[in-house]
């Protein structure tokens, strides 16, 4: 029986459980200021106030989450947490199923996220085109955890490595899921672009029940549909034919735009249950699915070679491809030759193809076709545990979990184009899938008095994880040789083309870790803390990481902390063994570049190594200031990392390396005009700035909340290898925006809020082609209003102003605006809400 099935039946089974039993009434719980809330994420001693963490954390609670149009979890977080990036991908291949984010300017997978303090496994998709910072990431799949289910976020915005082991190099993000044992909300959202597309329909709920007199069961859900969208202008060549006469030509003929978001479903299981007086029981799992479908580049009729595009005659015209049906023909010789002539095809030299028995995709697609890409995924965790204290005073904690993400990939209005008239215009390319296993033992005990100190608390630890990284095959007609691949036609699914049985096969790997972390305080104002950790990893070999943290009260209201370590970052599974291809436009061109495991014998004949870990050494240092009811914190940090892990630059493939490609088993060679693969290739410095601002008062017959939290990031690119070049280069350096903040303001009163919050971003870069994003300023306002009983309602609007962003080159390629632009380019998106509490 599958992890998948046992996790799914037990999460259905323990969500109907709590639709079937009574709701009771939910207790009014007071909302606590930023300085008093209480944290676990950085500390292994006791939960402790953000005002008293040595390291910087932020707080979101769940109805601040809410309180947004959008309900993308990296969406929301982007809007909160000024160091937190996230933009659309459209045309992006896997990217677009999977939007990568960023924590304080570092790759997605950089970023170790959490919940209830236990490791989330990562996704299985790779960012093969993630916008630069982004490009070969494998990282969780946020956008799976509804934000109704969530208690609060704690964003550790320090490197925690030696606390937590592999990936904690620019922070951690801990969701923390609800726990209350009564109570509940349903809530419905409806939203709308300002150009009347991209709705949005999301229906969620929380419900909290006791599970007998000692613990708690709560259950989430959300189901979400979002319209596709469109920024899109035609593309020059598309209008082109159509000047031509060509009348079968869509407009637009490629869609620029967010994909289309249909069947996703998440449900959360969260429970605990007290065993004795001493111990207790805890489980918390999920089940989410979603399909996501998007769009690709538009093939043009005329010019796409290995379907449309013929040789060049001798009088230099251009010509389309043709090819000789007649069984057992290695060449299209026999075929009357089709020239284009004012850029369209020779219309009687076409017509006469079928009396010689001849084909030309033309005929079948006399406007060319743009395929649509996307995949069906599902996301499933189970974590179980007990913990408690032993008679001797030490705290426990055992674990066990397993989460697994997976996407079956689907692709359609393409073409096989070797198959020829028989080929199928729909493909199950394949799938990937990202499966992780992990057992921990967590022990703590609190010393007081000892070693002259007031108190030391000494936590240790091991812990065992399993990776596997599964790549499926897919349909036969999605990599099938065709029988015109000797005539020139190109081999799989065109765009992506299917993964061969020889490219399938499941890569896995182990670690063991163990750590001692140590918590004293010195003295009533110093505390200390010091942490290290022992990796080893069956594939690559072993790490020891560091940290020292400290905070010293220098007054009642002031107070100066700092921290120093090292850290790291192993390279996934996926990342060591994945196979794919991708069509990108170069300069206008479509071309395709097969990506290939560092370790094989093509990357290696092209100085393909085993990868290694990426190694960072950070360090930071700031202050918290209190006084009544203002909260203030500023925090520098500075992390340097080696051996970053990159895709290589294409390397261009001549027709003997097409030849030797596919002798070695790459049998789709013909159709490739490049490789790369992934290899440690650069080091860089990341520095900068957070201030966070909080104060409250009561003013106008209401209370009035005021938060500011701004991020300054620097990147510098400290030495790099001839993989990277100049375009990534400056996108490491110059694509997200340095300066990005944000302040908001609450008001209450009587049965009604109020939300205003404006969103600053700098001056930011896209390259290829070339376009300066201006430092712009978005609004966002939310009026809710309370009624007797429970229910409430609520209206907003995101960006306000309406900004799509700069506008782009528009007709060559299609793009209104910048795909890149760290606030999306859809413009402004209004909605309205409405909620029940019982």
């Amino acid at each position: 029986m599958s992890n998948r099935f046992i996790i799914k039946n037990l999460v259905i089974a323990m969500g109907m459980t709590c639709v079937a039993l009574p709701v009771i009434a939910a207790e009014e719980q007071s909302k606590k200021d930023d300085a008093e809330t209480i944290v676990v994420v950085g500390s292994r001693a006791a939960p402790r106030s953000v005002a008293d963490s040595p390291v910087p954390i932020d707080v979101i609670s769940g109805s601040e989450l809410m309180a947004n149009g959008p309900s993308d979890m990296a969406t929301l977080l982007r809007t909160v947490t000024p160091s937190y990036n996230v933009n659309a991908q459209a045309i992006s291949d896997g990217a677009t199923i999977v939007r990568p984010a960023n924590l304080r300017g570092l790759s997605p997978d950089s970023t170790l996220v959490l919940v209830n303090g236990k490791r989330r496994h990562k996704g299985s998709i790779i960012a093969f085109s993630g916008g630069g910072i982004a490009d070969g990431a494998q990282s969780p799949d946020v956008s799976t955890i509804p934000a109704i289910a969530l208690k609060q976020i704690e964003v550790l915005r320090d490197g925690a490595s030696a606390q937590y082991g592999s990936d904690a190099v620019a922070g951690v993000i801990n969701f923390v899921l609800k726990d209350n044992d009564s109570g509940g909300v349903i809530e419905a959202k409806m939203g709308q672009f300002s150009e009347g597309d991209g709705d949005q329909l999301t229906i969620s709920g929380n419900i909290g029940l006791q599970l007998t007199d000692d613990g708690f069961i709560n259950f989430s859900f959300e189901s979400n549909q979002q319209d596709p969208t469109s920024r899109s202008t035609q593309r020059s060549d598309a209008q082109a034919l159509i000047d031509a006469g060509n009348t079968d030509v869509a407009n637009p003929a490629q869609v620029w735009g967010s994909p289309e978001i249909s069947d996703d479903l998440k449900l959360f299981v969260n429970a605990g249950i007290d065993l004795d007086g001493d111990s207790e029981a805890y489980l918390f799992g999920n089940w989410s699915e979603k399909t996501v479908e998007g769009g690709f580049f538009f093939r043009n009729p005329n010019t796409r070679g290995g379907i449309f595009a013929g040789p060049t005659l001798e009088d230099g015209s251009a010509s389309i491809l043709t090819v000789d049906l007649t069984p057992g023909a290695t060449d299209n010789s026999a075929c009357p030759v089709v020239a284009i002539v004012d850029n369209a095809p020779d219309a009687a030299a076409l017509a006469s193809l079928s009396g010689a028995n001849c084909y030309a995709h033309n005929l079948r697609f006399p406007g060319g076709f743009t395929p649509f890409f996307g995949g069906d995924v599902v996301d499933l965790s189970l974590f179980v545990g007990t913990r408690g204290e032993f008679s001797d005073g030490t705290l426990y904690d055992f674990s066990a979990g397993v989460g697994e993400h997976s996407t079956e990939f689907r692709i359609g209005n393409t073409i096989n184009s070797s198959l020829g008239p028989e080929t199928p215009t729909e493909f199950t390319p394949g799938a990937y899938a990202q499966l992780e296993k992990s057992m921990n033992a967590d022990f703590s005990k609190e010393l007081l008095g000892a070693m002259g100190f007031e108190s030391i608390v000494a936590s240790y630890g091991v812990e065992f994880r399993q990776e596997t990284f599964t790549i499926t095959a897919g349909d036969v007609a999605s990599f099938k040789l065709g029988p015109y691949v000797d005539q020139g036609f190109s081999i799989g699914s065109n765009g992506f083309p299917g993964f061969k049985p020889a490219d399938a096969g499941s890569s896995s790997r182990t670690s063991k870790a163990a750590y001692f972390d140590t918590e004293a305080q010195i003295t009533e104002e110093f505390l200390l803390q010091g942490a290290f950790r022992y990796e080893d990893y069956s594939d690559f070999g072993s790490n020891f990481s560091w940290k020292l943290a400290s905070i010293y009260e220098l007054s009642d209201s002031f107070k100066i902390r700092g921290s120093v370590g090292t850290g790291f970052r192993a390279p996934t599974i996926g990342q060591s063994n994945v196979r794919n291809v991708q069509t990108q436009s170069v300069n206008g061109v479509l071309i395709d570049i097969a990506t290939l495991p560092p370790t094989n014998a093509v990357s290696v004949k092209f100085g393909g190594v085993e990868l290694t870990p990426e190694e960072a050494t950070s360090f930071a240092f700031g202050g918290v200031y209190q006084n009544g009811d203002f909260f203030l914190t500023v925090d520098y940090f500075n992390i340097e990392v080696t051996d970053r892990i990159t895709q290589t630059s294409e390397i261009e493939l001549s027709d003997a390396d097409r030849s030797e490609l596919a002798a070695l088993g790459v049998t789709d060679a013909i159709g490739l005009n490049s490789v790369k693969f992934f290899t440690n290739d650069f080091d860089t410095t990341t520095q900068g700035v957070d201030i966070v601002a909080n104060y409250s008062n009561e003013a106008l017959g209401g209370d009035i909340g005021y938060a500011l939290a701004y991020n300054w990031t620097e990147t510098t690119v400290d030495t790099f290898g001839p993989n990277v070049n100049e375009t990534k280069l400056n996108r490491l350096e110059r694509g997200l925006p340095e300066h990005k903040g944000s302040f908001t303001v609450d008001y209450s009163a009587n049965d009604w809020t109020l939300m205003a919050r404006a969103n600053y971003y700098g001056e930011w870069f896209q390259f290829s082609p070339d376009i300066t994003g201006d430092a712009a300023v978005l609004l966002d306002a939310e009026f809710a209003y309370n009624f007797d009983g429970g229910t409430a309602v609520a209206v907003g609007v995101n960006n306000l102003t309406d900004d799509n962003g700069p506008v782009a080159e528009g007709a060559p390629s299609g793009r209104s605006y910048a795909s890149t632009s760290p606030y999306g380019f859809n413009g402004r998106f209004m909605y309205a809400r409405v909620s029940h509490r019982f």
